[in-house]
């Protein structure tokens, strides 16, 4: 009964902040106001700035800020046990991570829809906005690499999520079409378009198709190259053909999955098979650094996440029709990730004790089940290792209502490729963005040709990703830094914001101030615990691509210090 009232205390305190606190903000602190003109109305071209309804756009916020980040984070994190997990995710979304995903969306909406990064001339320096531009192109140059590999790597782990997973495609070109030629009802087109999506669910099952080692090149590696060539092709295609069905489409399939999460969670749990098996807390796991900071840069999305500065200043400010949409979208998805990263905590540290096969055959329960995939900080971490327990947990779950647990396996499979497709399409499109910004002050068409510069986005990617080999896995190289980089960045985007509101007086500064001086400390205290380990280990590689950004991020909080003293009207 633990997991039903975490669970209902956790959404109604989301539900009660959205109305209470998120009001707050869009009315007192940023005044947001219908009679502005959004970029996506002045600057209308059909391809990036198009005015979108905001529950449109909300599928494509949320499930371009999701990923794998809010199931990965918190199931590695429950390693220090569910409650300082469970108290990051829920305080984190709702003081921080949603207040740098709404300012961001705000800011960018009342700067012709740039970028954080080029904004920052505005409100800092230019030496500043170079300096973000390359906090930002690291960031993006990584995710691209890694989201590619994740996909490749959740097809190999789940075969039968590869069918429904690139069937999306048509049925979302077929979506986007109906609604912008045949003025089609949009509910009546997604429900068929999301049943369709389910009926390969149950194809795939029963299909399930494994790529071969070819040419002397991985599965993993093959996949990677052909996820690349999607990326590519998605990021040029305007918004309404690919970008904003598929992610709308995703956004019904995130309601459908957590949903039927929830009701597993529910009937597991009034029929008293749902315990929570994980420690409560867990200070010095074996082998795990020190929970103060790590558990603040493990847990990114789903608490608060540079990468969110990125879409809400990218894409999503492109496509906001009406400013008083942004609170729905920015806010609101925001708070909806921070729900899924608590089910992911559920999922991991009660859903695995319903049952886990072992690597001998045996079947574990309770906190043996647990044990096994949290028996120290090696077993904790990588990539397929967590999103199998977040999938085993929920399938586990769902499994109580009547699903059989090979068909729940499935549809998570499909639903965490499925947001990491999302993801790896808005990361490619705003690599695109940042690398015409780079370029705007110099005069050569092809630095500003989208087919150029999405190719140096997808080629740099492509050099990372088979640096180490053709199995695709070079970015691993550099995923140690993400975490810091990435809270690096909500760091310095908070910063922004607050230099932003300073001039509007009566403190308003704080909602935001406040928030970035908790992250600045964090994020260069861990910086810095992982220059000394990187240094010991005598890790070149890791030690000067994080000394670059610890250099970096100081300097950026330096300047925007002095920016922020001497500011008075913007």
């Amino acid at each position: 009964m633990l997991a039903i009232g975490l669970l209902s205390l956790l959404f109604l305190g989301y539900l009660g902040m959205y109305h209470l606190y998120g009001k707050f903000l869009a009315r007192r602190i940023f005044k947001i106001s219908s009679e502005r003109i959004t970029p996506a109305v002045e600057m209308e071209d059909g391809r990036d700035y198009v005015p979108t309804k905001k529950q449109v756009i909300f599928g494509h916020h949320f499930t371009s800020i999701a990923g794998t980040g809010p199931i990965v984070g918190p199931a590695i994190a429950i390693i220090w046990g569910w409650v300082p997990a469970i108290l990051w995710v829920f305080l984190g979304s709702l003081v921080m991570g949603a207040v740098h995903d709404f300012g961001s969306l705000v800011i960018s909406l009342r700067n012709k829809g740039k970028s954080i990064s080029d904004y920052t001339a505005k409100y800092i320096n230019n030496r500043t906005r170079f300096l973000f531009f390359l906090i930002v192109f690291l960031e993006l140059w990584i995710v691209i690499s890694v989201f590619g590999l994740v996909i490749a790597s959740i097809f190999k782990i789940f075969p039968s999520s590869v069918i429904p997973v690139w069937f999306q495609i048509p049925i979302a070109i077929a979506l986007g079409f109906a609604l912008k030629k045949k003025k089609v009802n949009l509910t009546v087109s997604t429900i068929i378009a999301v049943a369709v999506m389910y009926l390969t669910v149950v194809v795939g099952r029963f299909l399930p198709l494994e790529m071969p080692d070819l040419w002397g090149i991985p599965s993993t590696g093959l996949w990677t190259i052909l996820l690349l060539i999607y990326a590519f092709i998605a990021s040029v295609l305007p918004v309404t053909t690919l970008l904003q069905p598929r992610d709308f489409i995703n956004a019904y399939q995130l309601v459908v999955a957590m949903g039927i999460i929830v009701l597993g969670v529910l009937i597991s749990g009034i029929m008293g098979d749902l315990e929570m098996v994980a420690p409560a807390i867990q200070v010095h796991p074996s082998g795990a650094p020190p929970v103060i900071p790590f558990l603040f840069i493990t847990i990114a999305c789903g608490a608060i996440s540079g990468f969110h500065s990125l879409v809400s200043s990218g894409t999503t400010a492109k496509q906001i029709r009406s400013e008083k949409d942004s609170l729905f979208v920015g806010y609101g998805s925001m708070l909806t990730e921070g729900a899924l990263a608590i089910l992911v905590i559920i999922a991991v540290g009660a859903g695995i004790g319903l049952g886990h096969k072992s690597g001998d055959g045996s079947m574990l329960f309770g906190i043996e089940a647990w044990s096994e995939h949290y028996s120290s900080w090696a077993e904790a971490g990588g990539l397929g290792k967590k999103i199998g327990a977040f999938v085993e947990g929920s399938a586990n779950m769902i499994g109580t209502i009547g699903i059989p647990v090979e068909i729940a396996v499935v549809i998570m499979g499909v639903f965490v490729a499925s947001f990491a497709g999302t993801t790896l399409d808005t990361a490619t499109r705003i690599q695109r963005y940042v690398i015409g910004e780079i370029f705007a002050g110099i005069r050569k068409p092809i630095l500003h040709n989208i087919y150029f510069t999405t190719f140096i986005a997808v080629a740099s990617a492509a050099i990372l990703a088979f640096a180490t080999g053709a199995d695709g896995k070079g970015a691993l190289k550099l995923w140690p830094l993400f975490g810091a980089v990435n809270q690096t960045l909500a760091a310095l985007a908070l910063i922004i914001i607050t230099i932003y509101l300073k001039p509007k007086g009566k403190l308003k500064w704080l909602v935001s101030g406040i928030p970035a001086i908790f992250m600045i400390v964090v994020t260069l205290w861990a910086t810095t615990i992982n220059q000394i380990n990187f240094m010991q280990e005598g890790n070149i590689l890791l030690a000067t691509v994080n000394l670059i950004v610890l250099i970096i991020v100081v300097w950026i909080t330096a300047e925007g210090l002095i920016r922020f003293v001497k500011v008075n009207n913007l």
